[in-house]
Protein backbone atom coordinates (compact mmCIF):
# COMPACT_ATOMS: atom_id res chain seq x y z
CA UNK A 1 0.00 0.00 0.00
CA UNK A 2 2.88 2.30 0.79
CA UNK A 3 4.13 2.54 -2.79
CA UNK A 4 0.75 3.22 -4.38
CA UNK A 5 -0.33 5.77 -1.78
CA UNK A 6 3.03 7.53 -1.83
CA UNK A 7 2.91 7.82 -5.62
CA UNK A 8 -0.54 9.35 -5.43
CA UNK A 9 0.54 11.79 -2.72
CA UNK A 10 3.63 12.94 -4.64
CA UNK A 11 1.47 13.51 -7.72
CA UNK A 12 -0.96 15.44 -5.57
CA UNK A 13 1.84 17.60 -4.14
CA UNK A 14 2.91 18.49 -7.69
CA UNK A 15 -0.69 19.26 -8.62
CA UNK A 16 -1.02 21.59 -5.63
CA UNK A 17 2.17 23.39 -6.64
CA UNK A 18 0.99 23.92 -10.21
CA UNK A 19 -2.48 24.91 -9.04
CA UNK A 20 -0.86 27.53 -6.80
CA UNK A 21 0.95 28.98 -9.79
CA UNK A 22 -2.27 29.13 -11.79
CA UNK A 23 -4.24 30.58 -8.87
CA UNK A 24 -1.75 33.44 -8.55
CA UNK A 25 -2.51 34.48 -12.12
CA UNK A 26 -6.25 33.82 -12.33
CA UNK A 27 -7.63 34.82 -8.93
CA UNK A 28 -7.71 37.86 -6.68
CA UNK A 29 -6.45 35.86 -3.68
CA UNK A 30 -3.12 37.18 -2.41
CA UNK A 31 0.02 35.25 -3.20
CA UNK A 32 0.83 34.94 0.49
CA UNK A 33 -2.44 33.15 1.21
CA UNK A 34 -2.11 30.92 -1.85
CA UNK A 35 1.43 29.82 -1.03
CA UNK A 36 0.75 29.38 2.68
CA UNK A 37 -2.17 27.04 1.98
CA UNK A 38 -0.41 25.34 -0.92
CA UNK A 39 2.81 24.96 1.05
CA UNK A 40 1.06 23.35 3.99
CA UNK A 41 -0.81 20.98 1.66
CA UNK A 42 2.38 20.04 -0.20
CA UNK A 43 4.24 19.48 3.06
CA UNK A 44 1.43 17.27 4.38
CA UNK A 45 1.48 15.22 1.18
CA UNK A 46 5.21 14.62 1.40
CA UNK A 47 5.20 13.90 5.14
CA UNK A 48 2.28 11.53 4.78
CA UNK A 49 4.31 9.47 2.30
CA UNK A 50 6.60 8.44 5.14
CA UNK A 51 3.81 7.86 7.64
CA UNK A 52 1.32 6.01 5.45
CA UNK A 53 1.51 2.79 7.48
CA UNK A 54 0.75 4.53 10.78
CA UNK A 55 -2.73 4.52 12.30
CA UNK A 56 -4.86 7.39 11.05
CA UNK A 57 -2.66 8.13 8.04
CA UNK A 58 -5.28 7.02 5.53
CA UNK A 59 -7.84 9.29 7.24
CA UNK A 60 -5.43 12.21 6.93
CA UNK A 61 -5.07 11.32 3.26
CA UNK A 62 -8.84 11.49 2.86
CA UNK A 63 -8.83 14.90 4.54
CA UNK A 64 -6.23 16.04 2.00
CA UNK A 65 -8.47 14.79 -0.80
CA UNK A 66 -11.41 16.78 0.58
CA UNK A 67 -9.18 19.84 0.82
CA UNK A 68 -8.11 19.41 -2.77
CA UNK A 69 -11.73 19.20 -3.91
CA UNK A 70 -12.59 22.24 -1.77
CA UNK A 71 -9.84 24.21 -3.52
CA UNK A 72 -12.29 24.34 -6.40
CA UNK A 73 -13.76 27.34 -4.61
CA UNK A 74 -10.67 29.27 -5.73
CA UNK A 75 -9.98 27.46 -9.02
CA UNK A 76 -13.06 25.69 -10.43
CA UNK A 77 -10.89 23.24 -12.38
CA UNK A 78 -9.78 21.80 -9.07
CA UNK A 79 -13.23 20.28 -8.49
CA UNK A 80 -12.57 17.85 -11.31
CA UNK A 81 -8.92 17.29 -10.55
CA UNK A 82 -9.75 16.82 -6.87
CA UNK A 83 -12.28 14.13 -7.76
CA UNK A 84 -9.71 12.41 -9.98
CA UNK A 85 -7.15 12.38 -7.16
CA UNK A 86 -9.78 11.20 -4.66
CA UNK A 87 -10.47 8.27 -6.99
CA UNK A 88 -6.74 7.60 -7.30
CA UNK A 89 -6.46 7.72 -3.50
CA UNK A 90 -9.29 5.22 -3.13
CA UNK A 91 -7.65 2.90 -5.67
CA UNK A 92 -4.27 3.24 -3.97
CA UNK A 93 -5.70 2.35 -0.56
CA UNK A 94 -8.03 -0.39 -1.79
CA UNK A 95 -5.66 -2.19 -4.14
CA UNK A 96 -2.63 -1.48 -1.96
CA UNK A 97 -4.27 -3.38 0.90
CA UNK A 98 -5.08 -6.26 -1.45
CA UNK A 99 -1.47 -6.38 -2.61
CA UNK A 100 -0.27 -6.37 1.02
CA UNK A 101 -2.62 -9.30 1.80
CA UNK A 102 -1.33 -11.28 -1.19
CA UNK A 103 2.29 -10.61 -0.18
CA UNK A 104 1.57 -11.73 3.39
CA UNK A 105 -0.13 -14.89 2.17
CA UNK A 106 2.82 -15.73 -0.10
CA UNK A 107 5.28 -15.08 2.71
CA UNK A 108 3.28 -17.34 5.03
CA UNK A 109 3.14 -20.06 2.38
CA UNK A 110 6.89 -19.83 1.81
CA UNK A 111 7.62 -20.09 5.55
Amino acid sequence: MRTLCSSTLIGEALLVMFAGLVAMQLTDVSGTVIWTVSGVAMLLCVLLCGAINRPGAVAVGWALQLGLIASGLVLPTMYGLGLVFAALWWCSVHYGRKIDEIKAARAAAAA
